[in-house]
């Protein structure tokens, strides 16, 4: 039997949910195939068998954490005859034992040892209930004890359905018992207590745990200011429609908004350098590189890959870069490496709507902009002339302990120079 374990994942990640199994107890496996698939803080990871076999057991169900090194499930290989050849090999003793009836009492002992382990572990699979790993994971969500739960298939299987049945079933005794209702603060009133209201709970997963608890922990450690300015888009309108074909034709690839906003925020940046540092203990670490992480909205949570070097890069570059990096986000295909070490965050809400926002730090960066909708309004051209013009409002969110109001908003200043002047863009140095 080979065991199946929780390999190491990455220097920063000790453990993982189980988020699903793609192979269950008794799929045929061979090496390379992929049986479980991991949830971590950061990424998902598949977990690939060694050697072929098939999956005699597994040990850990969906949603259950786990710890690098856990035993997960086990593997009996191909051409295991199912133990035949160690009585094979004993069987030689046995012979020998039989001629020496002194002994005889210790061998009767040692072949009653594996029958009683056996009728252990067939007591312990007797006393676990049959139940589905969905219903495993219900039940225990809802506190409820599987070897009180009435099964309505008729081999006797435990399912999410009959999981429910029982949880409504234990609530109605208490409904009835309970005549005053507790009191609660007004504050905090839980919706699932109220009688006769449909509710679904739904457990949070890894990804967006740690979301919520950096997001708290940068607004409970970083003194997170905000200062907005407004961009007139006409300029870049006017570039994107323009050369939009003869760029994609070039370069295989559309020219978008976010390689103006990379090219602007990397030129600001330069003049800017404590928007593009980091404070570690009593010291400021001035980063003389520009890896410029580009927030995605994934499925599983918000996930922000890095465009590594963008000052090297051409506006071609860029988008092929942010291409790539977003479609690996949305098929959960990014690698840790390509999430770590951003030094400023570029984050655009506008493609969901937002007219205007107030991003939150991506810790430990200290400055992160943020991009809204572009909406056409009436704009003074000068003293005699309105026209209405494609604006967007751009926000900066800073950490005050090394950045000063002055220097946040003269960076979110001289990032709208410079996409209202879009062609400043080819000459930076």
């Amino acid at each position: 039997m080979i065991e199946i374990k929780v390999p190491e994942l990455a220097e920063s990640i000790s453990e993982g949910t189980i988020a699903q199994w793609l192979k269950n107890v008794g799929d045929n496996v061979k090496k390379g195939d992929n049986i479980v698939e991991l949830e971590t803080d950061k990424v998902n990871i598949e977990i690939s068998a060694d050697y072929d076999g098939i999956i005699q057991e597994v040990l850990r169900e969906e949603g259950d954490t786990v710890e690098v090194g856990d035993v997960i499930a086990v593997l009996k290989e191909n051409g295991e005859a199912g133990g035949e050849a160690t009585p094979a090999a004993e069987a030689p003793a046995s012979k020998a034992e039989e001629k020496q009836p002194a002994v005889e009492p210790i061998g009767t002992a040692q072949e009653k040892q594996p029958q009683e382990v056996q009728q252990t572990e067939e007591r312990k699979e007797t006393d676990r209930p049959l139940a589905s790993p969905a219903a495993r994971k219900l039940a225990r969500e809802l506190g409820i004890d599987l070897s009180k739960v009435e099964a309505r298939d008729p081999l006797g299987r435990v399912r999410p359905e009959d999981v429910k049945a029982a949880s409504e079933k234990a609530a109605q005794p208490e409904q009835k018992a309970s005549k005053a209702p507790e009191k609660k603060p007004a504050s905090a009133p839980k919706t699932a207590d109220v009688p006769g209201k449909p509710v679904e709970r739904v457990k949070l997963s890894r990804r967006r745990q740690t979301i919520a608890k950096r997001l708290v922990e940068v607004q409970q450690t970083a003194a997170m200011l905000t200062t907005f300015n407004e961009v007139d888009m006409t300029a870049i309108n006017d570039i994107r429609k323009r050369r939009k074909d003869a760029f994609l034709q070039q370069n295989d690839v559309k020219l978008g908004f976010m390689s103006f906003f990379t090219k602007a925020v990397v030129g600001a940046l330069k003049q800017f350098p404590l928007l593009n540092a980091e404070i570690q203990g009593d010291e400021v670490l001035l980063k003389k590189f520009y890896d410029i992480g580009i927030a995605v909205g994934a499925e599983e949570g918000l996930v922000v890959p890095v465009v590594r070097d963008a000052d090297k890069l051409s506006f071609a570059g860029i988008e092929k870069e942010i291409l790539s990096l977003g479609k690996k986000a949305r098929d959960n295909k990014l690698t840790l490496s390509e999430l770590q070490g951003g030094t400023f965050t570029i984050t655009n809400g506008g493609i969901f709507g937002s007219l205007m926002s107030t991003p939150i730090l991506n810790a430990p960066q200290v400055g992160i902009l943020g991009m809204h909708g572009i909406k056409l309004r009436p704009v003074a051209i000068d003293a005699e002339r309105m026209e209405n013009r494609p604006m967007m409002y751009i926000a900066l969110s800073y950490d005050h302990r090394i950045v000063d109001g002055r220097e946040a908003v003269s960076f979110l200043a001289k990032v709208k120079e410079m996409l209202e002047d879009p062609e400043s863009l080819l000459l930076q140095g």
